[in-house]
């Protein structure tokens, strides 16, 4: 009977946990929904093991990779001056100002993290995407976030880099790179604004785009972060700018993404078990909230 309760016991035990990782894509202050769904997961219990970020994504997942919580990181939000920053959206602004803020919650290097991490940038003399895994954290995600012609390169290592939304906007195959055997993305369509909407933001970018990339460029890279995630989700934040820094705003964003999460969530889980048996796999592009 020992044999047999053993036997059953073997049969019934776990497999292991499936090795998450989150890909948070760039969109300026949209990324206050990254906060919200990070609360989502959170709440339910989802904990990843992997993670990538690009751009206002870079400097979440930072966060994240360190140990801040999805509160944490708000209260992080809610320290930044508002009016000095307002104040550096101007052409080619130096991103230093930023760098010595983080300095304050992402001090040391990639060796301090809790998390395998990575932040996408661009090679300013090739436009090549550069993954970056070492060196100093705070200026990693500075260089990630550097969009031209809002603000300067950051010099990293000899090389000028700038955003990695040129490269890599939603850095799913890079997550999965790092180790992560089911990505879930979040695409905040950072560069893909109604084509109403003519903020002076979005004529900057364009006028940026045009010169450094392809006309195709955000369909193309949109298309590769869907390509490489096992679920994408996509807070309906489309009705705000990359820009939209005011309080009403950012605290909009952050409860939309909140409950684009809690609403997919069980579509999620499901997604993740279906994974972890084998069973039934969906191609990446069924597996899309919205």
């Amino acid at each position: 009977m020992k044999i047999l309760e053993r036997l059953r016991q073997l049969f019934l035990r776990k497999k292991p946990p499936v090795r998450l990782g989150i890909a948070l894509g760039s969109g300026g202050a949209k990324g206050m929904a990254h906060l919200g769904a990070l609360k989502a997961f959170e709440e339910a219990g989802i904990t990843f093991s992997f993670v990538a970020g690009t751009s206002i994504g870079a400097v979440v997942g930072a966060l994240l990779a360190k140990g801040y919580s999805a509160e944490d990181m708000r209260r992080i939000v809610e320290a930044v001056n508002r009016r000095e920053f307002s104040k550096n959206l101007r052409p080619f602004a130096d991103l230093s100002f930023a760098e010595r803020f983080l300095e304050n919650y992402l001090e040391g290097d990639f060796a301090t993290l809790r998390l395998p991490f990575a932040a996408c940038a661009t090679d300013g003399k090739d436009n090549r995407l550069v993954v970056l895994r070492k060196g100093k954290l705070a200026r990693a995600v500075t260089a990630s976030s550097a969009i031209p012609p809002l603000f300067k390169a950051v010099e990293l290592d000899g090389r000028e880099l700038y955003d990695g939304a040129f490269t890599n906007a939603i850095p799913t195959d890079v997550c999965r790179a790092l180790g992560a055997e089911f990505v879930i993305g979040i695409d905040l369509a950072a560069f893909s604004r109604p084509e109403e909407e003519k903020g002076r933001f979005t004529r900057l970018l364009g006028s940026a785009l045009t010169h450094i990339q392809p006309v195709h460029y955000t369909k193309d890279q949109r298309e590769r972060g869907y390509q490489n995630a096992d679920y994408m989700l996509r807070p309906p934040i489309g009705a705000f700018r990359s820009t939209d820094i005011s309080e009403a705003a950012m605290e909009e964003m952050y409860t939309l993404g909140y409950e684009e999460a809690k609403r997919c969530m069980e579509e999620i889980r499901g997604a993740i078990q279906s994974f972890s048996k084998g069973k039934n796999a969906k191609k990446p592009s069924e597996k899309n909230s919205g």
